[in-house]
């Protein structure tokens, strides 16, 4: 039986993407193994969003060159962003490299796999449930099944925000039809799963080049109605694109967590022009307090994008006054590193040194830890429903509606159940406490 190991970073999109293949691999006969050295097929599922993971590909690339040359045998395969048009560029640059296909371009992979003689077929990927892992089965690798899966609902970004490599490396965007969607959340819903989180770049255009251009709140509305399944999530959100529709329906339906990523990039006008972000700040400052009205207990991410070219200290401070202001409940912070190939590589000298970047990062990664700290204090007492995950170190975890990770003890066996804990401990990060039986 070959073995086959899939090493993936970056987004929920690419981890969804991963496990389509990792299913119809399984499907197809092979073997799933948890290391490179054990393995005939390796495919790497990639991420080039930031230099850092960039630099992880390019590494794990050169571990595999050595790793073919003792083992002449292994098939190596690439995806995700790292791939761009120029397939035959890469491969002269990484001849250990067997094949390469786009994210999410099945087809070539299929093509691919017949070549091989193995028999994959396009509905596979259309209608996974066959290759799907759901809490119904535990996996080769030994690792514990899970009740949550993702969905994606919608490929590629027809946004171009000018730091962004995604729209050139997965295309223009492309909606998968509702029906199918619903179709396949129906089945995992049978096979145990509890919770969803559709997936897109932009999820918010969802629908816009289907037949009846249905949106992501008719989507919402029509998943709603499986009853096995307990809850439902989505992203990535652009604020120019979230609709009153889209924030009345979430308010409107029980199995829609109250959380949402709304990345703002940046609290300064000027530098939300040049990332061609497409809103000013005041505008997501009113979105904000919309959601905030019609949905008290949401709670809300967002992205912050430190030392983009030009960013100056009073546009830096913008932004910090903006989080000070908004107190979300997670900020994810990185770094501008210039993608090749981008509006603002070709149009922006990056002009703001690495150790004023690294000092800004610090700054805003500091605040968000007292905000975080101060928000998640004030569930100490109370009870949380909570979806159980699995368990670390001896420990079940899990995330509440409002996606806070949760850890508590007990005997029982937990996972893929919905349990009520009662907070004994808060922090930036997670809380701590003790099943409720009653």
């Amino acid at each position: 039986m070959p073995r086959y190991f899939i090493w993936s970073i970056g987004c929920q999109m690419n981890k969804a993407e991963s496990q389509r293949i990792a299913g119809c691999l399984d499907s197809a006969g092979y073997q799933a193994v948890t290391s490179f050295t054990d393995a005939d097929l390796v495919i790497l599922n990639t991420c080039v969003v930031r230099q850092s993971a960039e630099n992880k590909v390019l590494g794990t690339l050169g571990l595999l060159k050595g790793l073919k040359n003792r083992h002449p045998n292994l098939q190596i395969l690439v995806t995700g962003c790292f791939v761009d048009s120029d397939t035959q560029g890469l491969k002269r640059r990484f001849p250990q490299v067997d094949f390469l296909f786009k994210p999410g371009d099945y087809s070539e992979l299929i093509v691919w796999s017949h070549e091989q003689g193995v028999p994959v077929e396009q509905d596979v990927f259309r209608y996974p449930f066959a290759a799907l892992r759901t809490s119904a089965t535990r996996n080769d690798t030994g690792e514990a099944p899970s009740p949550c899966a993702f969905i994606p609902i919608i490929q590629g970004c027809n946004n171009f925000c000018s730091y962004c490599i995604v729209p050139y490396r997965r295309g223009r965007e492309v909606s998968r039809p509702l029906e199918e969607i619903v179709c396949e959340a129906k089945e995992l819903a049978r096979r145990g799963i509890k919770e969803v989180s559709l997936l897109g770049q932009n999820v918010d255009s969802y629908g816009h080049n289907l037949p009846g251009h249905p949106d992501l709140a008719d989507l919402l509305n029509e998943l709603s109605r499986i009853d096995d399944l307990a809850r439902i999530r989505f992203l990535t959100n652009h604020p120019k694109d979230i609709s009153p529709k889209l924030i009345a329906t979430i308010a409107s339906l029980n199995k829609v967590c109250e959380h949402l990523e709304l990345p703002v990039q940046s609290g300064d006008d000027d530098m939300l022009r040049a990332m061609r972000r497409g809103y000013t700040v005041e505008r997501y400052r009113e979105l904000v307090q919309s959601i905030r009205r019609e949905l008290p207990q949401i709670s809300l991410s967002t992205d912050i994008i430190v030392g983009f070219p030009g960013e100056t200290e009073k546009h830096f401070e913008h932004s910090f006054s903006l989080l000070k202001e908004m107190k979300f409940d997670v900020v994810h912070v990185a770094a501008y590193s210039p993608r090749p190939g981008t509006i603002a590589w070709q149009e922006y000298q990056d002009n703001i040194p690495s150790e004023v970047k690294r000092e800004r990062l610090n700054r805003i990664e500091e605040l968000q830890a007292a905000i975080a700290g101060e928000i998640n204090s004030r569930l100490r007492g109370k009870l949380v429903e909570v979806l159980v995950e699995g368990k670390k170190k001896g420990k079940w975890f899990g995330r509440t509606r409002n996606d806070k990770l949760v850890f508590f003890e007990d005997a029982g066996d937990w996972l893929g159940r919905l349990a009520k804990i009662q907070i004994e401990k808060t922090g930036p990060w997670s809380l701590g406490g003790e099943v409720k039986y009653k």
